[in-house]
């Protein structure tokens, strides 16, 4: 995880239905505690803290970012 990350690590990963489509992706441990440390910094307006979140996620799953924060 990037230094700046300061959410829970999960242990294990889950599937994330995108709420507004209907699409599902399968995340890693990693990608699932980056997920929701985006959603929760969207939720308290930490704009810094989910641009970063996005940037990571774009990186290291692409198809996952579409399906579910793009």
């Amino acid at each position: 995880m990037p230094e700046w990350f300061d959410g829970t690590v999960y242990d294990s990963g889950d599937v994330v239905k995108n709420p507004f489509t209907g699409e599902t992706a399968e995340l890693t441990a990693e990608e699932l505690s980056m997920y929701d440390l985006i959603m929760g910094a969207q939720v308290v307006g930490n704009y810094d803290v989910m641009r970063k979140g996005l940037d990571w996620f774009r990186r290291e799953n692409h198809a996952a970012y579409k399906a579910l924060l793009d």
